[in-house]
């Protein structure tokens, strides 16, 4: 059944080619869709019949203009047009050009052009170009903040590469015209706006003038009377080349706005209210920061907004080309449904806004650091590229329904985004009130309430606005049926997470009954429960389900060979959930450090040795450390898209435990010296994954823990906390 708002829903795939001095960044190679072209599948799969797709110069003629490699493209739009999807045809999104040129080149807009002819002449029966994406921004980050190539950093370099790109649309739209008479223009810029504090007004106002610069010029709009028309003409940007594009009227046929939380900007110049890292390089310096993390811009951030000044100012069809946000899950739904809605209420209006845009529908890589630095930092969108093949998150599903009947809920949805709670605000500015609390939400129930997980899974819960009832073995035992019955029926949960059970590992050799209890018992009553009642399930097992004999990291479908009751119990467990609940997740982890509870090997030796005493580790047991935040984020977002099956979640990195107090010592700042080898059993129940590394490499989870760890660890903190 086809969507029956007018409002459509279209797809997008991050396809950056930015060059960075003389390297590139490719995200369609980043991300592997380069060599998945299944995706196409996939992507039609969710309904979507307009997808913004790259044809990019820097991938087809890399070398030389005149040669070019058609053959990826070629199989790749010849599978959308067999699937039934439009695409928009990308030439240039975020890129200076092949190595050849660049964007303070006066024939970078020529050859373009020629390129796309080319594209044109090559698919006649594509009707939608974007021939440069964004081109104000990628002015910016090229010319001004000196991020991609060429690299400058002034106010000429920008504009000098703005009109490069707006002229390079101009003359490809004609090109293509030639061949395609017929052919749309789909013009995308990241719209956001400044706000300030009076005594930055000139700032702000500068800002928001210069937000319109692209469209401004492609509508023929910058003439003399134009506010910036004084500075094109400094940067060396004559009359008639001003004049050559009101002589053009290239008038996008669609004014594709993306926007996303940090495109509006707030500006302030008391710099003690706000991080170092926020300054901006002026002179006198000012806090330039995320309008949506201060009061005083209460009401006036939004796509909303955003949009319906779009809208009155050009009066030209519009569509959403980006909606993106690369936070938890339940953000990144939250924010989805805001832009949906938001697109809803002004086409209910009378606004003519054509579509929405799920953006990075495979996800990114490196955008929290610009593509600056190579960290491999992924973002996923309504796929997540780490599992093999790509596996659809909860964003996926919002697209299958949005895309058929213009409607979507989720249990996550009855929550607010982080930028619309009053705990997002910068610590010296915060309001008064306490923060916002909706008791009609859905919740979550989460066993295990005195346990580390079960209170780490509060903690988190809470700050992700995801409402939750935390139960402990008074409120409810996992192992009798009619306790587990009573306690589901009582709290109505939209989903279980049991994080309850025997952990004491060497306890449980004499208490093997108590531990197969708590363990294996309590979780297959409460997978019944959930299954008999369609409720998701989650449960953990662990590493020592495996007898660590296999020499590497064990993976999902290696076989278990329990050795000790512990383990035992946790087989057994998995065994008998994944009999009665087929869909339940159980989640294998191992080694846990956290920053909320003492009862950790981490925690243990920073202790020791800030105190001074001797610390005595096995160099021979190889483990998976796993950081509770982590763990406690993964699963969350696991159970919002109702993954199943069994997964291994732990940070990435095998090794033993002393290896381990070693690094953490270092990270620490303390001396290893005192870190002693200890005899063992050689062992291995390290943990990687088959089905995706989702979790964050290991060093990277420490030195966060010892950042964040409330103790500094120190001789003083150790003998306070002795004492």
């Amino acid at each position: 059944m086809r969507n029956p708002s007018s409002l459509e829903l279209w797809g997008g795939i991050e396809c950056t080619v930015a060059r960075i001095r003389d390297n590139y960044r490719n995200q369609i190679a980043e991300t592997g869709h380069h060599a998945r072209i299944d995706d196409i599948d996939a992507i039609a799969a969710l309904g979507i019949r307009t997808l913004r797709y790259p044809v990019l110069w820097e991938t087809i003629a890399p070398d030389n203009p005149d040669e070019c490699d058609w053959r990826w493209h070629d199989e790749r739009l010849a599978r959308l047009r067999a699937a039934g999807v439009s695409p928009i045809a990308g030439l240039v999104h975020h890129g200076s050009g092949p190595y050849y040129t660049h964007l303070l080149d006066p024939a970078f807009p020529e050859m373009l052009a020629r390129h796309a002819e080319r594209v044109a002449e090559r698919y006649p029966w594509i009707e939608h170009f974007t021939p440069v994406n964004e081109p104000l921004t990628t002015a910016r980050f090229s010319g001004l903040y000196g991020h991609w190539y060429p690299h400058g950093r002034d106010v000429r370099s920008m504009l000098r590469c703005l009109v490069t790109q707006c002229r390079a649309v101009v003359l490809s739209m004609q090109a293509i015209r030639r061949v395609t008479p017929a052919a749309k223009l789909v013009q995308t810029e990241d719209l956001g706006k400044a706000f300030s504090m009076p005594d930055l007004q000139h700032q702000a106002d500068y800002e928001n003038e210069r937000r319109w610069l692209s469209l401004d010029l492609l509508c023929g709009r910058i003439d003399s009377s134009h506010a910036w028309y004084p500075a094109f003409l400094q940067a060396g940007i004559d009359r008639r080349q001003l004049a050559f594009f009101i002589d053009a009227q290239c008038k996008p046929d669609i004014v594709g706005i993306n926007h996303y939380l940090t495109s509006e900007r707030f500006l302030d110049r008391r710099l003690r209210d706000y991080p170092d890292f926020h300054r901006a390089a002026d002179q006198p310096p000012y806090a330039d920061v995320q309008a949506v993390r201060v009061p005083y811009a209460d009401g006036l951030t939004g796509p909303e907004l955003r949009l319906r000044e779009a809208w009155e100012r050009y009066r030209l069809p519009m569509a959403v080309t980006e909606a993106h946000h690369g936070g938890a899950r339940d953000d990144q739904l939250r924010w989805l449904m805001q832009v949906w809605n938001a697109a809803r209420k002004l086409q209910g209006e009378g606004v003519d806004i054509r579509a929405v845009t799920i953006w990075s529908l495979l996800g990114c890589v490196d955008w929290n650091s610009l593509l600056l630095e190579k960290n491999g930092f992924y973002e996923s969108g309504a796929f997540d590229v780490r599992s093999d093949p790509p596996r659809p998150t909860a964003i996926a599903k919002a697209a299958e329904a949005l895309s058929r009947t213009g409607e979507f809920d989720h249990p996550a949805l009855d929550g607010l985004g982080w930028w619309q709670r009053d705990d997002r605000y910068f610590a010296q500015i915060r309001r008064l009130e306490a923060p916002t609390v909706i008791s009609t939400q859905r919740k979550l129930l989460i066993t295990g309430g005195t346990g580390t997980l079960g209170r780490a899974f509060a903690r988190i819960c809470s700050a992700r606005h995801l409402q939750y009832d935390l139960l402990t073995r008074a409120d409810m035992d996992i192992a009798d049926q009619a306790s587990v019955e009573a306690a589901i029926a009582r709290h109505r949960p939209w989903a279980v997470i049991n994080t309850a059970g025997y952990v004491r590992v060497a306890d449980a050799e004499h208490e093997p009954e108590r531990c197969f209890r708590e363990n294996a018992d309590g979780a297959e009553l409460l997978a019944r429960a959930c299954a008999h009642l369609g409720i998701p399930f989650v449960t953990f097992s662990s590493d020592l389900v495996f007898d660590g004999s296999l020499g590497k990291p064990y993976v999902e479908s290696d076989p278990v060979a329990p050795q000790c009751v512990y383990g035992k119990s946790k087989a057994e467990a998995e065994k008998r959930v994944r009999q009665v609940a087929p869909d339940a997740l159980v989640i294998r982890t191992s080694a846990f450090f956290g920053p909320w509870d003492r009862y950790h090997f981490v925690h243990v030796v920073l202790r020791d040795l800030a105190a001074g005493r001797p610390v005595q580790a096995s160099d021979t047991v190889i483990v998976s450390p796993t950081y509770v935040p982590d763990l406690v984020h993964a699963t969350l977002d696991l159970t919002i898209d109702h993954a199943n099956g069994i997964w291994h979640l732990a940070n990435q990195g095998s090794l033993s435990w002393h290896e381990l107090a070693v690094r953490a010592a270092r990270e620490a700042g303390l001396d290893t010296g005192m870190i002693f080898r200890e005899e063992s059993a050689a062992i291995t129940t390290s943990l990687s994954s088959e089905r995706g590394l989702i979790l964050p490499r290991f060093d990277n989870a420490l030195q966060r823990y010892v950042l964040e760890n409330t103790m500094a660890w120190d001789a003083r903190a150790a003998d306070r906390e002795a004492a």
